[in-house]
């Protein structure tokens, strides 16, 4: 997966964890009662699954600077879930709290590994004053329980889930204020939703095409790169740009796999 180098994903870390505050920060009790734009979500389950993701997160890293991994979430989906739904009814004091919190947490953590390793660089038995790894001893490719990945792939999704689920709240900028670097990661991470028999060109205008899947079925779609970055995130395009198209003629834009998940269902 192409991914920012190590130095730039902190920088945007840091800069998505102050725009979801900031978002928090306006909220009124009324408002965190008011819904999302998420179906059946209010702002407070989002505010909460934002400090709950920011929580599970920082104990990925946490674990792995004792050389253990964890589950993401105690109880898999159902235990995130329940954890939702509990906190999901706070005054909106109560989640400006939780979720600051929640932030600094996970901030500290991946700031602990912050250093001028590159991805891939350390392996087995590297000492870790060479591989440039934080005050922890984790290097971005310690290993943690989520996804079966890398401190690299957990703060890929931390990132993805404070910028997405910050525009979810719906008080301010949406998808449209996403940056082109989150975009195109966004493009390379959701090529798992392209169903088997597609191949999608996405061609962000004024920007290379970019294919994604590998089906016999070429789509083309068209239109300003953060509609087709929210579209493949389940979002609505912002600037209404979109346009789908298959051997040059216009056609409904294809129905999406399920986002890939890195919760196990609880069993």
């Amino acid at each position: 997966m192409t991914a920012p180098a190590p130095d730039t994903l902190l920088a945007e870390l840091h800069k998505a964890a102050a725009a979801a505050a900031s978002a928090a920060g306006k909220l009124t009790d009324m408002d965190v009662v008011a819904p999302s734009t998420l179906s059946g979500w209010t702002r407070g389950h989002v505010l909460a699954h934002i400090a709950g993701i920011s929580h599970a997160m920082a104990r990925q890293l946490e674990y792995a600077a004792r050389g253990e991994t964890v589950e993401l979430y105690d109880g898999g989906q159902d235990g995130r879930n329940n954890a939702i739904n509990a906190a999901s009814g706070h005054d909106a004091a109560t989640h400006r709290e939780d979720l600051q919190a929640a932030l600094d947490r996970v901030l500290k953590a991946f700031d602990s590994v912050a250093g001028p390793e590159a991805p891939g660089l350390a392996g087995p038995g590297s000492d870790p004053s060479e591989s440039g790894a934080g005050k922890s001893g984790v290097t971005w490719q310690t290993p943690i329980a989520y996804r079966g990945g890398v401190v690299l792939d957990g703060g890929l999704a931390l990132w993805r889930e404070l910028v997405i689920h910050t525009s979810d709240l719906g008080t301010g900028p949406g998808a449209e204020a996403w940056s082109r670097l989150f975009c195109e990661h966004l493009f390379d991470f959701l090529a798992a939703r392209v169903p088997p028999g597609d191949k999608l060109v996405l061609q962000p205008l004024g920007l290379p095409p970019v294919t994604i899947g590998s089906g016999g079925r070429s789509v083309v779609i068209s239109g300003m790169i953060t509609d087709i970055a929210a579209w493949l995130a389940g979002r609505e395009p912002s600037l209404g740009s979109l346009r789908a198209s298959a051997a040059a003629d216009g056609v409904d834009l294809p129905t999406l796999l399920p986002w890939p998940s890195g919760v196990p269902a609880a069993q």
